[in-house]
């Protein structure tokens, strides 16, 4: 079954991403430290979100993750 758009916005929210709105029904989610991960949402909250919508989230959250990680191990490895 699945997800519902507004999981895939609450994934995106507790991994620290905030939105911008769009045309329509679209949302633009960037994250403040890696600006570069982005992410755009379509549908209504209640909407069942599509294979692909799945997918990219889980890669861009997986992406701030890492160059979050890589930053901590850069910043803890200064003197």
């Amino acid at each position: 079954m699945p997800r519902k758009i507004r999981e895939l916005i609450g994934d995106l929210r507790r991994a620290g991403f905030v939105s911008r709105p769009g045309k329509g029904d679209h949302t633009y989610w960037t994250h403040p430290e890696v600006p570069t991960a982005q992410v755009s949402l379509d549908g209504k909250p209640g909407a069942d979100a599509k294979r692909y919508q799945e997918q990219q989230v889980r890669q861009v959250i997986a992406q701030v993750e890492r160059r979050l990680a890589e930053r901590r191990e850069q910043e803890r490895q200064q003197p």
